[in-house]
Order: structure tokens, then sequence, then C-alpha cells
């Protein structure tokens, strides 16, 4: 669970970061309630994909093409 947890938390940073970091949370938050000893960073690494996803987004979206 938490391997999965780290590549969401991966992908969120490019595609869809509310999709992504959500579900690397979940599943990192279940593998350390599973005693994964990952499990917590796993959850806190996807939150931190998350919103560097969704800050990138942002920029991305205010500067570009202006046409």
């Amino acid at each position: 669970m938490s391997v999965i947890g780290f590549v969401c938390a991966v992908v969120a940073v490019l595609f869809i970061p509310i999709l992504f970091g959500l579900a690397g949370i979940v599943l990192g938050i279940v593998g350390h309630t599973r005693g994964e000893p990952l499990g917590k960073w796993a959850a806190v690494a996807a939150g931190i994909g998350m919103i560097a996803g969704i800050v990138l987004g942002v920029l991305l979206m205010a500067t570009g093409p202006r046409g």
C-alpha cells in the first residue's frame, strides 16, 4: 500500500493532483494502520505532491499562452 501511495504522490505532481494526491494519502494511511513503516511518509509525500501539483497547475495556467 505504501509503495502505491508513493507512486500516487509522484503522479499527483503532473496529472490530476486532487485525485492522485487524495488516493496517495488514503493508501498511505491504510498502509500505516496495517503496520507498514513507510505508510505515514507515503501519506505525507502524497499531500506534498498534491499541493505541488496544484501550485504547478495554477502557475502554468497563469503564465500560459495569451492569444
